[in-house]
């Protein structure tokens, strides 16, 4: 899979959920590069925490460096964003698998891998 770091914008909707025919809602469209991309499916749903381990705040804890004064020690400690493992096809031209992420703490949306 090829690693990307570009924004994209998105359009979401109502998918299929789990097994139990739970529905969520989830990425339906997205805008790359200016081109236009339905998803067909989606293969895989997480959420990720970011590298936490190299955060200011849990080397504090572990004495490796002092504690900041600006902002809540705990802050970069919970920075989260849910990625979605889509199929993603241009028309009727044959698509790709793509790894769309969404930021929490800012609200973007990013392209982060690629296979076609």
């Amino acid at each position: 899979m090829r690693r990307y770091d570009d924004p994209i914008e998105v359009r979401k909707g109502r998918i299929a959920g789990d097994s139990a025919g739970h529905i969520e809602e989830g990425p339906e469209q997205f805008l790359w590069r200016g081109r236009l991309w339905k998803v067909r499916s989606v293969i895989a749903h997480w959420v990720e925490t970011g590298p936490w381990w190299t955060s200011p705040s849990a080397r504090a804890v572990i004495g490796a460096e002092e504690p900041s004064s600006t902002g809540p020690v705990a802050a970069d400690l919970l920075q989260e964003r849910e990625i979605w493992r889509v199929e993603a096809a241009r028309g009727a031209l044959a698509g790709g698998v793509f790894d769309l992420a969404f930021d929490w703490s800012d609200g973007n949306w990013q392209l982060i891998g690629c296979q076609d």
